[in-house]
């Protein structure tokens, strides 16, 4: 089978960096699934790993954790799925990714893909549409039905930060403000249901003060956590609860302990990660998050489609993704 896949940690200006290679094809067993890819799409994860994470050995490594397709084989303990069923994933950290023809997926972390979209669309979709849902329902907790509750959804117009303001916007009483720093980035977040955007390149107590805004009862913090983490502190409500989802180098939560500010770090690769008991919810969550879209309540958050699945076309969505200047997700499909 194809795949594209890295040998080196090399910056993604380096031939190397992402390669055309051939690979036999993975075969299902247990509760795995065998899925024939159709399209894929890049996350802040997968250029994380190919800068930062070696390969063992002599083997080739392959990335990408999102992911839509057909299922063509399944192990002997499959029951939620069946060949031919159209899927939709985010991948496990642990295994082999999704940059191939094929890959061998557990089937308690696949999800139906949503019939009303394209495989490309609905690719944009699965790992942010599971970092967004932990967020707000297993880490936060939010209130559904309290209108008088507030959150701050810091680099808001990213490919979490979409699918979050659309899932707080459609299933909670939330007063939604995001953050954005250009014209379009703050439309494109007003048009998804945030009620307010405010610049994230001021200070964020100036902007709150600015526009008279209510001190937020929950924080999600997507991105500069570190660089925004004296504002966060500042604007808060006392007894409020701040996650977050990227990796600054030093966190101290001290600052929040005057306010009584719980802390709440969210990984979507957590529950396959460590095979956790309740790893079916991805599969469940998947599956609701499919019935909102083919229900007209939440969109894809496609931004652009950078052509089929190659090792150029990935370099450069890899490097588009590092500028920080995505709006919505970068998918590419076929190979």
């Amino acid at each position: 089978m194809k795949a594209i896949g890295y040998k080196e940690n090399l910056p993604i200006e380096d031939i190397k960096s992402l390669q055309d290679i051939e690979l036999d094809t993975p075969k299902a067993t247990g509760k795995d699934i065998l899925v024939e890819i159709k399209a894929i799409s890049v996350n802040p994860a997968d250029y994380k790993v190919r800068a930062g994470m070696p390969v063992e050995g002599d083997d080739w490594k392959i990335i990408g954790w999102d992911a839509t397709g057909i299922v063509k084989e399944v192990g002997e303990d499959v029951t939620l799925f069946k060949v031919g069923d159209e899927v939709w994933y985010a991948g496990d950290f642990t295994r082999q990714g999704s940059y191939a023809q094929y890959q061998v997926v557990d089937e308690r972390i696949v999800g139906k893909k949503p019939f009303s979209l394209s495989y490309a669309e609905a690719a944009a979709l699965p790992l942010t549409s599971l970092t967004a849902w932990e967020m707000l329902f297993d880490r936060l907790e939010v209130a559904t039905d309290d209108a008088s509750k507030s959150i701050l959804v810091i680099g808001a117009a990213g490919g979490v930060g979409s699918i979050l303001v659309q899932l707080a916007k459609k299933l909670t009483k939330l007063n939604i403000i995001g953050t954005a720093s250009r014209e379009e980035t703050t439309d494109w977040l007003k048009e998804l249901g945030a009620d307010s955007v405010i610049n994230h390149r001021n200070k964020l107590s100036e902007e709150f003060e600015k526009y008279k805004l209510p001190a937020p009862d929950y924080i999600v913090s997507l991105n500069a956590t570190e660089q925004h983490a004296d504002e966060i502190v500042k604007v808060i409500k006392p007894q409020g609860k701040f996650g977050f989802i990227d990796d600054p180098k030093s966190f101290n939560v001290m600052p929040f302990k005057s306010k009584a500010v719980s802390t709440h770090i969210e990984l979507m690769f957590t529950r396959s990660m460590f095979q956790t008991e309740d790893m079916v919810e991805q599969h469940n969550i998947l599956n609701e998050v499919s019935k909102l879209i083919d229900n007209g309540t939440i969109k894809t958050t496609l931004g652009e489609n950078f052509g089929i699945i190659n090792a150029e076309n990935l370099r450069k969505a890899h490097a588009f993704l590092e500028t920080g200047k995505a709006k919505g997700k970068i998918v590419l499909e076929g190979f």
